[in-house]
């Protein structure tokens, strides 16, 4: 993603939209995750937010395959996980909400 032409080829045909989103989505990856350890109310909807945004890059990444674009197979897999890992922490994380008085706005 920041390399040279040599480091890039190494990634295989990866996407690059979907590099740039697993990058930024790292950071609120971490501020959700601190969020719901520290029982905040917004880190249900960081939570949600990106559980939808990951799905709607897979979409997007489904459109870009079925076009004919290159792709590596992992990708599927990758955010098959992360869909599904994200959906489940929101869904988590809404019911412990419910059960638990949260703290903060």
């Amino acid at each position: 993603m920041f390399g040279g032409l040599e480091t890039r080829a190494d990634f295989g045909n990866a996407v690059p939209f979907v590099l740039w989103f697993n990058f930024l989505a790292g950071f609120v990856y971490i501020v959700a995750g601190a969020g719901l350890l520290l029982c905040r109310r917004w880190a249900v909807y960081a939570s949600l937010f990106v559980a939808v945004s990951t799905i709607i890059v897979f979409v997007a990444f489904g459109v870009h395959v079925i076009g004919g674009g290159a792709f590596e197979r992992r990708t599927i897999g990758a955010l098959t996980i992360r869909s599904l890992f994200w959906v489940a922490v929101t869904i988590l994380s809404i019911r412990a909400m419910k059960r638990t008085p949260i703290v903060g706005p």
